[in-house]
């Protein structure tokens, strides 16, 4: 009962100072701002570095290796080349002189820092349990669920032998649609492609149950009584709004 007073209490006052947007949890942090000009940068840097000075006031350490930067747009000075990332280093020999960062200051692809680390950047990063990429893209999202709610349904495959309704329906329901729901309101797929991947597990689930597989997947939806995925997000959709 007083695990989250007391959280509240100790992270209150860590924004006080901040001025992007930062949301807390138990165990993460996350600062966005905009740096579509030059003068946007350095406000995110101070940010960063008020977070440093927070930490080592409450004698706290921020986990280096899990703290990413996530550029987001395509005209994002931090970006590609060609489909590669380009990996930042704090200095390189240049015909056999050690060169450093402090020439590069200027370099439009700017680099932030928590403390003395360099913050590496990710072309995707999982916000509590959904991957975002760096296009704001939802493709990468819709593959990882599908592939989780297929290794389930092969789970139920092999470990249960009854193929009725009575049986395949309810382990349905409880093990694999959760994975289709979960923050869909977010995530929800834009393009055919992704839905199709989607719809191919409850094809094959409603396929699996005896009597049913000679009918057509709509068919198959209607004896059953369920929705398609795309009326279950559309309610979602209107339950939220």
């Amino acid at each position: 009962m007083l695990g989250p007073i007391f959280f509240n209490i100790f992270v209150g006052y860590m924004c006080c100072e901040i001025k992007c947007n930062l949301s807390k949890f138990e165990d993460d942090t996350k600062l966005n701002g905009v740096a579509d000009t030059l003068e946007g940068r350095p406000v995110i840097q101070r940010d960063l570095n008020r977070l440093e000075r927070w930490a080592c006031a409450n004698c706290m350490k921020f986990n280096k290796t899990k703290c990413k930067v996530l550029h987001l747009g395509q005209g994002n000075p931090k970006h590609k080349l060609g489909d590669e990332w380009i990996e930042s280093s704090p200095e390189e020999k240049d015909l056999g002189v050690l060169v450093d960062e402090k020439l590069r200051r200027n370099n439009p692809r700017h680099q932030y820092r928590l403390g003395v680390d360099l913050l590496g950047s990710s072309s995707a990063e999982k916000d509590l349990g959904v991957l975002v990429d760096n296009k704001l893209s939802m493709s990468r999202q819709c593959v990882l669920v599908a592939k989780k709610a297929n290794g389930i349904l092969g789970c139920i495959k092999k470990s249960m032998a009854s193929r009725s309704r009575e049986v395949i329906l309810p382990l349905y329901s409880a093990l694999v649609r959760p994975h289709l729901d979960n923050y869909v309101q977010f995530w929800a797929p834009q393009l055919k492609k992704d839905r199709e991947l989607l719809k191919r597990g409850k094809w094959r689930a409603t396929r699996r149950i005896r009597g049913l597989e000679h009918l057509s997947y709509e068919e198959r939806l209607r004896e059953l009584g369920l929705f398609s995925l795309e009326k279950r997000r559309l309610r979602g959709d209107l339950i939220n709004a």
